[in-house]
């Protein structure tokens, strides 16, 4: 769904299910060259590229922006910049790693997520600034849920674009704690600093935008406290998050095959052993998939589990 309703001139916001993040369109109000910030998951590449060639409406798309290099964001860049002969530009903490292609580096393989290969051309950086027509647009450090994660704010039009760092009910999965590197404290100063921005307008990762910064940053700081006070409850849900993630691309499956996936996705394994270490892989792989099951994220009809049609992919 492109929304362009209600949102400043020359701001698209192409909303797309979970499995892929939003993809934003920023293009000067008078015409000229755009800019898109993420692209989204590579199952839904072909259907990316077609979504921005309309809401480009004859502009050229002089460049692609990540916010961070997770599957669901960047996964359409090598089909996008194919598609339009758009370079690409990356925070830079990953330059290296996107430069050999090294899957276990970019947490590809050890989450079970896929991403076509692409070329970066530079990176962008906190401090930098980039001009959309008249509009200039801040680069902003938003590390927690990813340690080399951007945001994006212009002061002009008062509009955050958030990534993963602010949702309207919370934030992104905090993956360094998962892998015993403190980060809850990094997500709670990005918290802070997007405070103190002068913001209409909230262009999350995922989810439709909003406008109650304030209300969506006191439900995030909520959200951190609980996950402080027991980080395995966090754990838990960052294990839930994964396999729908997991399920949102399959569909469906049998459910033995789901099982035998969770227990030897190696990211898994890692956090059952970091955090439920007394609990037996095919014991604990089960809970995952019952708590989906009893929340009705996933349905189950005798040995195959799938995704609800009410669930947008």
């Amino acid at each position: 769904m492109v929304v362009t309703t209600g949102l400043p001139p020359g701001i698209a916001v192409l909303e797309r299910g979970w499995l892929s993040s939003n993809n934003v369109l920023l293009k000067p109000a008078g015409g000229g060259d755009a800019v898109l910030i993420d692209t989204g998951y590579v199952a839904h590449a072909a259907q990316t590229v077609e979504l921005v060639r309309h809401a480009l409406g004859g502009s050229r798309l002089a460049r692609i922006i990540n916010t961070h290099l997770h599957s669901d964001h960047c996964g359409g860049n090598a089909a996008v910049s194919a598609a339009f002969g758009a370079p690409i530009s990356i925070p830079p903490g990953q330059w290296d790693a996107v430069r050999r292609w090294d899957e276990d580096a970019l947490t590809y393989r050890p989450t079970g997520q896929r991403c076509a290969r692409f070329d970066a051309t530079n990176r962008i950086a906190p401090g930098d600034r980039f001009e959309v027509g008249e509009d200039v647009w801040r680069v902003l450090a938003a590390p927690g849920h990813d340690p080399h994660s951007i945001a994006l704010y212009c002061e002009s039009l008062q509009t955050l674009i958030s990534a993963d760092a602010l949702w309207e009910d919370g934030f992104g999965i905090v993956f360094p704690e998962l892998e015993g590197v403190a980060a809850f404290d990094e997500v709670e100063q990005v918290l802070d600093v997007m405070s103190g921005l002068a913001v209409r307008w909230v262009i999350p990762g995922h989810g439709p935008p909003f406008t109650d910064a304030a209300g969506a940053i006191s439900r995030a700081r909520s959200r951190l406290a609980t996950f402080r006070a027991d980080p395995r409850r966090h754990a838990q849900h960052a294990s839930k998050a994964l396999l729908m993630f997991r399920m949102l691309e399959l569909r469906r499956g049998e459910t033995a095959a789901v099982i035998g996936w969770l227990i030897g996705t190696p990211y898994f394994s890692l956090v059952r052993e970091r955090y439920f270490a007394e609990v037996e892989p095919a014991v604990w792989a089960h809970s995952i998939v019952d708590q989906l099951v009893r929340a009705g994220h996933l349905a189950k009809h005798e040995n195959v589990l799938a995704v609800p049609t009410r669930h947008d992919s």
